[in-house]
């Protein structure tokens, strides 16, 4: 994939759906730790929904439950 001369480019359509970006949707682009974000425009999100948001997923190379890494940081066995 491209970006033209003019700097567009295409959202392809398996990616737009899951997204719900429909036609006429306003989108706002964000730069973060090297990458372009894409997402729908909407209600600006509070200082600590921004964290939430960046931290969502980074754990997943731990392969724990949620309860399981509960249990760890309240130091249970």
């Amino acid at each position: 994939m491209r970006i033209t001369s003019k700097g567009q480019v295409t959202i392809p359509q398996h990616i737009r759906e899951k997204a719900g970006l429909l036609p006429n949707t306003e989108v706002e682009f964000e730069y973060a730790r090297g990458k372009v974000l894409l997402k729908p425009a909407g209600k600006r999100l509070t200082r600590g929904e921004r964290a939430v948001a960046r931290l969502r997923g980074s754990l997943k190379h731990l392969r724990m439950t949620t309860d399981q890494l509960m249990a760890l940081t309240r130091g249970e066995d």
